[in-house]
């Protein structure tokens, strides 16, 4: 048998068989007598075995365009008298109607253009709480602190402080929590205890001879405080004020005695607070310590997280590093419950830079979302359209302020614009980047200049403006695009 069909039959490679559908293997019929002079004649002709054809039916190749079109070639239709034709679709108009180009659409992108006006990307914020934050779960209603964030942050112009911030967190505690105070806890060791049962209701006093009545109102305890202070025992007037919860009293009274009375009295006064009560974090926080919160916050058990956050930022200390160091220790601790949202609104207030998608090391990439899952999931376009918004922000603060990580997720949304017909607004994006990669030099990130410069040549007759020129001017190409090409060369020699 030949080659060709001993490889169609054992299976070995496919590719032999797509060869024979092409290649006449003419072993079997070769006929040595046969063989004579050669002539161009019918019978040479005739001899040969026709080729068969690869697609016996009509079919219709498509290839997609740069310019946002879709190529479609017609087969003639002899029967009908139709010749081939080549016809041009707009990918713009075919997905009009899906979700994706939708989304791609209504936002006001790229954010850093002049015909802006910082209203509009406040009022797609607004939208995006409206339409795609479920204020029922507890990640959605994180998802909508960082969407008012951002108003907040375009409504100052990039500039915000700890009060602001607060009052934000606040907002959407309508009914706070009704924190469950405890009883004051107890030291058997401490004889100020004993003396509380033994100077109860009805007991005589030994230093008057009197017997007291049984205390009711706030100003009978008072009363009884200042008789105790007549005649100097401040221990038990201290004893007396705690007992009733004469907090600043008792607090008053301490902080004139010894230091070791007044930590004393603090620490009792502390105990009977809920352990999740944020006057706790503020004591905590004024006595140098890392709130306990911060570590334990995001547990249904343990409450909101919100109000701790608002106490940590209005009340700062004076070292800054303790502040610094309990809201990146609460970031951590949410992000660690799956909290992306809130760790990420803590991290912001921290000042934490934004680093890559690889880099575990690294606290967040992308506003609100983990870079510890997958990329299709990490890079959404919702995300990137957030992280825009807040890098315009920090343009608002400071003009030609720029995130370079982020200019990667730049460059995929301006692929997705494309891909969906969106060109003119993906040349635009590639403007953008373009601009923030010569400010920072190729040399630092040469496989995203190649990359914006391949896209962009692509994408340059989607100008308006080059589409207007006449047609000995559209050879042109705009300056950054120049410089770009320039630039990639210039670092591709050295």
């Amino acid at each position: 048998p030949s080659l060709l069909l001993q490889y169609r039959e054992s299976g070995l490679s496919s590719s032999g068989y797509e060869l024979s559908q092409y290649m006449c293997d003419d072993a079997d019929r070769y006929d040595a007598g046969a063989v004579g002079a050669w002539s161009p004649g019918p019978a040479a002709s005739a001899a040969a075995p026709p080729a068969p054809q690869k697609f016996p039916l009509p079919h219709v190749p498509v290839c997609f365009g740069a310019g946002g079109q879709l190529a479609l070639a017609r087969p003639p239709l002899a029967a009908a008298g139709q010749l081939a034709r080549v016809e041009l679709r707009s990918l713009e108009v075919i997905l009009h109607d899906t979700k994706e180009q939708e989304e791609l659409q209504v936002f006001p992108g790229p954010l850093a253009r002049e015909d802006l006006h910082k209203v509009d990307v406040m009022t797609f914020c607004q939208h995006k709480i409206a339409t795609s934050c479920d204020l029922s779960t507890q990640r959605g209603r994180d998802s909508a602190l960082l969407w008012k964030l951002l108003v907040l942050l375009c409504r100052q112009n990039g500039s915000m402080v700890g009060s602001d911030t607060a009052e934000l967190l606040m907002q959407d505690c309508k009914r706070l929590e009704k924190y469950k105070r405890q009883n004051p806890a107890t030291n058997p060791a401490n004889p100020s205890d004993d003396e509380w049962r033994a100077h109860g209701p009805g007991t005589v006093d030994l230093l008057t001879g009197e017997v007291p009545p049984v205390v009711e109102t706030l100003a009978q305890t008072v009363e009884k405080f200042t008789k105790l202070l007549y005649y100097g025992r401040k221990k038990e007037a201290l004893d007396w004020a705690m007992r009733n919860e004469l907090w600043g009293h008792a607090l008053f009274l301490s902080s004139k005695m010894d230091p070791r009375t007044y930590s004393w009295v603090l620490s009792r006064f502390t105990s009977t607070l809920a352990v999740n009560d944020p006057l706790q974090t503020f004591f905590q926080l004024m006595s140098g310590r890392v709130p306990q919160a911060a570590q334990c916050c995001g547990d249904a058990k343990w409450g909101d997280w919100r109000p701790h956050l608002a106490v940590m930022l209005s009340n700062k200390v004076g070292d800054a590093k303790l502040n610094h160091r309990a809201i990146v220790t609460m970031g951590d601790t949410l992000a660690g419950r799956g909290l992306t949202e809130a760790a990420h609104f803590c991290y912001l207030m921290a000042d934490i830079p934004f680093g890559y998608f690889g880099e575990k090391a690294n606290r967040m990439a992308l506003l609100g979302s983990s870079h510890r899952q997958a990329f299709a999931q990490f890079a959404r376009t919702e995300v990137i359209q957030r992280m825009e918004i807040f890098e315009y922000c920090q343009q608002l603060r400071q003009p030609g302020a720029f995130l370079l990580p982020f200019q990667v997720y730049k460059l995929i949304y301006a692929s997705r614009l494309a891909d969906y017909g969106l060109t003119a607004q993906a040349l635009h994006y590639c403007e953008k980047i373009a601009t923030a990669v010569l400010e920072q030099g190729p040399a630092s990130h040469p496989a995203l200049t190649r990359q914006v410069m391949e896209l962009a040549e692509r994408l340059r007759f989607s100008d308006p403006l080059l589409l207007e020129m006449p047609d000995q001017d559209q050879t042109l190409e705009p300056d950054w695009l120049v410089q770009l090409r320039a630039q990639c060369r210039q670092w591709e020699v050295r």
